[in-house]
């Protein structure tokens, strides 16, 4: 199965809570690849993409986070206007539900987009490759 291994962490809403996180890794050296960060009041969850997740995973548990780990999709697109659109038509076409999304560009131009969905894991790789999207490993974004 071609996914990424994401990082979760539920974690409270305050400051230096980004930088205990982002220090923990540092120290391990442990590359963020990408990240994102959800308030929901005085909580939120920081989602991450690292080089290291099995590892990101313990240390930050360690450290008394709770921590979480989900396969998430990564797709390669073109960074230009309108790729988001063709890219989340496809996903309509299949029936996929994106249950959030976040995106960065890549060192070669390209736009990386990583996705959870809702549906069938298994489902949607197949779909999405059938369409010839092309799905990123952790070792694409190395």
């Amino acid at each position: 199965m071609k996914t990424i291994k994401q990082i979760s962490l539920f974690s409270e809403n305050k400051p230096g809570r980004l930088a205990k996180v982002a220090g923990v890794l540092g120290q391990a050296n442990i590359n963020i690849r990408a990240f994102t960060i959800a308030e929901s009041g005085d909580f939120g969850i920081i989602r991450l993409v690292v080089d290291q997740p099995d590892l990101a995973h313990t240390l930050l548990k360690k450290e008394g986070f709770t921590v979480s780990e989900t396969d998430v999709i990564g797709i390669e697109i073109a960074d230009e206007p309108g790729q988001l659109k063709e890219t989340a038509d496809l996903f309509a076409q299949g029936n996929i539900n994106i249950d959030y999304a976040y995106a960065f560009i890549g060192h070669n131009t390209k736009a990386m987009l990583i996705v959870r969905v809702v549906s069938d894991l298994e489902k949607a790789l197949d779909f999405l490759k059938s369409q010839n999207l092309k799905l990123l490993e952790i070792s694409d974004l190395i």
